[in-house]
């Protein structure tokens, strides 16, 4: 949200949700009849160009996060904070009001009605508008919400995300949407109405202001240094996600859309840019501190990943209609990413990387699901998986590796015993998460408490053997009932 917000901030549907789709699907051609068949079609590849525009989208951000995860020529050196999470979760807002916009246009414009597959003096002329009049027209209108009392009620909602993600580029209040929509609308409406408009300049167009948006707000460089040596005006007329990620991180330079040419003719480009661009592409991966090694669950686990949909990770894993529906739509895709898993899980990917203070902190995955965890024949591959995860580690000198979930267990490795003795000269510290389930359940009981009974299954002996001698050291009394296929802690008071 902006400092202080202004008039139309909110988006029009903001109180409906994820059902705000509803907009679209049914998609509205269907409803308009015309004795046209070739309108009629025109209307109805709308809602598959906006479908288009959001697995766009969604490849990017999917890109974006395994790239920053990796950590190789990262710019800014900042984990995404919870609140950019929530605050960007309406990435595809501004899809569903250009598509309401769209259909209209398609509705009261004659030129829109019978638009050709392709002309290339439409195309011509769209990308000579987008040079000209955009790019020129957007620079002073960004330079303008900067200003003290634009910038407080629209423009710092946008630049509260410091570390960029491509979903970020279309992070603004509504108000900012219809004023960028306007300018993007010139090459599109100045077709229509000189009667070269087609369908690839329309959907060019805007296919082309997302890659380039998403590209820009990338945390990562990927932009070659070498393709400016080779022809150094590009300079002028590409940028790159350093380029505006200095934008976000010194706000009063790089204002230009995707051509800096215009920084560069009014005295805004910063001087940093170049210096900047070529350490980001230098920049290796980093050595953490801490590595947390984790594994996937269910085959639709990797839609929650932070690879994957950010609706479907925030969600509950109840019973919904809707959750179920989507994860049949997508069952081809699952069953791709499994075949992926057996044929290449030979190692543990970067799942995640964070930093707090001084202390860098990784998420490492394992390719093996939960139900592999069950099966006999596959223990030995699950531990030597981790095993060249702990010395993977170990050379990267890394000071902690906790074993999380299913990757610690008696009868998997002794809770990680196997692999110290195995190498004895490991300086990594590994942790199998115990002493920290053991202080979340002391910090629980209630003051007051006198006597504690602990009931749990064998498997659970570790950590509830643990909890019993913490307990006993704090002075209460324990009693150990069998009778219960998980931990549970009966506490009584005087």
């Amino acid at each position: 949200m902006a400092t202080t917000p202004g008039f139309l901030t909110d988006w029009p549907w903001k109180s409906l949700g994820c059902f705000k789709v509803r907009y679209h699907y049914p998609p509205p051609s269907i409803y308009f009849v015309s004795c046209h068949k070739i309108r009629l079609i025109r209307y109805l590849l709308i809602f598959p160009f906006l479908i288009w525009r959001m697995i766009h989208n969604q490849l990017w951000i999917s890109f974006s996060r395994y790239r920053t995860a990796k950590g190789t020529t990262r710019i800014v050196d900042r984990g995404i904070e919870f609140d950019q999470v929530d605050r960007e979760a309406g990435w595809d807002d501004q899809i569903v009001f250009n598509g309401l916009l769209f259909y209209i246009g398609a509705m009261s414009l004659t030129g829109a009605t019978h638009l050709p597959l392709w002309r290339l003096d439409g195309v011509v002329i769209t990308v000579l508008l987008h040079a000209g009049p955009v790019e020129f027209l957007y620079y002073w209108l960004h330079r303008a919400l900067h200003h003290h009392f634009l910038y407080s009620r629209y423009h710092s909602h946008h630049h509260s995300s410091i570390a960029t993600e491509p979903i970020t580029s279309v992070i603004h209040p509504f108000a900012e949407h219809i004023a960028y929509f306007t300018l993007f609308a010139i090459p599109m409406l100045t077709t229509i109405l000189t009667g070269t408009a087609s369908i690839v300049s329309f959907a060019g167009y805007i296919t082309y202001i997302d890659l380039m948006n998403n590209m820009g707000h990338c945390n990562f460089e990927l932009v070659p240094a070498s393709l400016f040596s080779a022809f150094p005006p590009l300079k002028l007329l590409l940028y790159t996600p350093t380029y505006h990620s200095l934008h976000h991180t010194q706000f009063r330079t790089n204002y230009s859309l995707f051509m800096p040419l215009y920084d560069h003719l009014y005295a805004t480009a910063d001087e940093s840019t170049d210096d900047l661009h070529e350490r980001s592409l230098n920049r290796g991966d980093e050595s953490p501190d801490v590595v947390h090694l984790t594994h996937l669950t269910t085959p639709e686990s990797v839609y929650r990943l932070r690879l994957g949909f950010a609706y479907l990770a925030a969600s509950p894993d109840a019973a919904d209609g809707r959750l179920r529906l989507l994860h049949r739509l997508l069952w081809p895709v699952t069953l791709w990413t499994m075949g992926l898993t057996w044929l290449y899980g030979r190692a543990a990917f970067v799942l995640e990387r964070h930093r707090f203070g001084d202390v860098r902190l990784q998420t490492w995955a394992l390719p093996k699901y939960r139900i592999q965890y069950a099966m006999q024949w596959q223990k030995e591959a699950i531990n030597s998986l981790i095993e060249d995860a702990i010395v993977e580690a170990e050379g990267k000198g890394v000071k902690v590796l906790t074993l999380g979930l299913l990757n610690q267990g008696e009868e998997l490795n002794g809770y990680g015993e196997i692999y110290v003795r195995k190498n004895p000269g490991l300086r990594t510290k590994l942790v199998d998460g115990s002493s920290l389930a053991v202080a979340v359940v002391l910090n629980s009981i209630p003051k007051g408490t006198t006597q504690v009974a602990i009931r749990g299954t064998p498997a659970l002996f570790k950590v509830a053997s643990a909890l019993a001698q913490s307990l006993c050291q704090r002075g209460l009394q324990v009693r150990h009932k069998k009778n219960s296929k998980q931990l549970e802690l009966l506490v009584y008071n005087n």
